[in-house]
């Protein structure tokens, strides 16, 4: 993930949340629930009637994706008489558009979930159906690929509403650079705050032309944090302004307000005088991975887990094999790292879905049938890749090729038992064996969020950061330390001491209950 572009999710929530209260009446007494489902779609040896499934994923699309669906049409149609209509969100305010997705009542069949996307939320808030009486009659080889404690891992209220992906891998994320660079101009590595800022005052010296840091909307920050401090992973920042340090997660304290987000944006404004960003940061659309891609900007802060390192590593050198490409792992700073908990990348049902079991036995397809998987994953055999001695090989560059590896974001339906890598994730493996020596357990993922005691006070706090600490967090505000002070003034008004005080109760209860100290 996108990640990635997780920073910038706090978006308003009242109306969504209204929408969705009206959803879930309206499913419940009408469209949705695997009952209906079970009537309308069959099994897999019992085809039923034709239905089209509306499938979403987040991001933008692969220009081949007609084809692909196409192709993968005549296999469903035959198999399971069914069709599918990919959809995609772009990554332009993805996360609004998600909201609206599950709340408006449009018919979905699937769509894609994360950590980051707040599966534990809405699973909670009932966005999704139950699928634990669907997958031993609609997909019993899905049932039985996937391992009961990941099952397990994504049950919210002891109920599973998503299939995780069974891929064991790192996505802690780090910072990505332009190694060639550093090394002709003679760079530090960029691997504390200190040698990150002096390798960005080079990029800038010797390179005018070009950005030094990609990440566009103040997504920068997480990643500032991940470098600098030992707080818990998590997809994204924590909310609300607060901080959990790994080592003792039951003290909740606020980072915003304090001498160290001073300092912080102190250092964020020195960075906008130094021209490290640039001045329209706040309405960049491109994202930060195409700005590396295609060299006009020199890192990548946000974001950034090894998977989709190696992505960039791909592209980059298909198109400009003279660049280098290197990374360093926030973990490494941190001292600890976590394998993928199962909830990052799933696949769930919504409520206004009309052909929930159908929906099931495709995804089922998608994960445990070469065919699909491998044209949903990598495209059309001889016209997109290639296997060259085991390895994923890309057929043309990246500019020519309409559907790269993972073209669909296919996350979620990875299986191990397929997957193709190219020669340069052997590079990512190592990376996975050096995290594994540093791993510790993940003690963040399974903590599910109610903000329903403070819906109305989130929604206000999402504008307040936005038209105050946005513009602060790029060094846009000239006197830093007033303006954090009315950035304060105006959340404490919007309800952010309540806010603070529910999400530590609910925090420190998940803590008590599942025994983490």
């Amino acid at each position: 993930m996108h990640m990635r572009n997780k920073t910038i999710r706090h978006l308003s929530l009242v109306l969504a949340l209204m929408l969705f209260a009206g959803v879930l009446a309206a499913c419940n007494n009408g469209s949705g629930g695997s009952t209906q489902g079970s009537e309308q779609g069959g099994t897999s040896e019992n085809k039923g009637e034709k239905v089209t499934l509306q499938f979403y994923m987040l991001g933008d699309a692969p220009k081949d994706l007609p084809v692909i669906e196409s192709e993968i049409n005549k296999l469903a149609e035959a198999d399971l008489n069914v069709n599918v209509k990919f959809n995609y969100t772009s990554w332009t305010d993805w996360d609004q558009k998600y909201k609206l997705l599950l709340s408006s009542g449009q018919p979905i069949d699937l769509i894609f979930t994360a950590d980051w996307t707040f599966y534990q939320s809405y699973a909670k808030k009932g966005a999704f159906l139950p699928l634990d009486e669907m997958l031993p009659t609609a997909a019993p080889a899905l049932k039985a690929h996937v391992p009961d404690d990941m099952w397990n891992a994504v049950k919210i209220n002891d109920k599973i509403y998503t299939v995780p992906s069974t891929w064991i891998e790192y996505v802690t994320e780090g910072i990505a650079y332009r190694e060639d660079l550093r090394e002709k101009y003679n760079l530090p590595k960029p691997e504390s705050l200190e040698t990150l800022e002096a390798y960005l005052e080079g990029i800038k010296a010797n390179e005018p032309n070009m950005i030094p840091i990609a990440d566009s909307n103040a997504n920068h920050t997480h990643g500032i944090r991940q470098l600098t401090s030992k707080l818990v992973n998590t997809a994204g920042q924590l909310p609300y302004g607060l901080d959990i340090m790994y080592d003792s997660p039951s003290t909740v304290t606020s980072y915003w307000g304090s001498a160290q987000h001073l300092e912080d944006l102190k250092t964020y404004k020195r960075w906008m005088d130094k021209g490290f960003f640039p001045k329209n940061v706040l309405n960049v659309k491109d994202t930060s991975n195409s700005l590396l891609q295609n060299g006009k900007a020199a890192v990548v802060l946000s974001g950034e887990n090894p998977n989709k390192f190696n992505a960039d590593v791909i592209k980059v050198q298909s198109t400009h094999p003279d660049w280098k490409l290197a990374y360093f792992p926030y973990p490494n700073a941190k001292g600890f790292a976590q394998p993928v908990h199962p909830i990052h990348n799933g696949f769930a049902i919504p409520r206004s879905s009309k052909n929930p079991e159908k929906a099931l036995a495709f995804y089922e397809k998608l994960v445990t049938d070469k065919r699909y998987n491998w044209l949903t994953e990598y495209g059309v055999e001889g016209k997109n890749f290639e296997v060259d001695n085991g390895y994923y090989k890309m057929v043309g560059d990246a500019q020519t090729n309409g559907f790269p590896r993972e073209g669909m974001n296919g996350w979620a339906w990875r299986n191990p038992e397929f997957m193709l890598y190219d020669k340069t994730f052997d590079d990512v493996l190592t990376m996975f064996e050096d995290l594994d020596k540093i791993k510790k357990p993940d003690i963040y993922t399974g903590f599910a969020e109610d903000w329903t005691p403070y819906q109305a006070e989130k929604a206000a706090l999402e504008q307040v950061e936005k038209q105050y600490l946005y513009p602060l967090n790029v060094g846009l505000v000239a006197d830093v330390e007033a303006g954090l002070n009315t950035f304060m003034e105006k959340a404490k008004q919007a309800g952010l001491e309540k806010i603070q005080a529910e999400y530590t109760k609910q925090w420190q209860e998940y803590l008590k209950s599942t025994g983490i100290q």
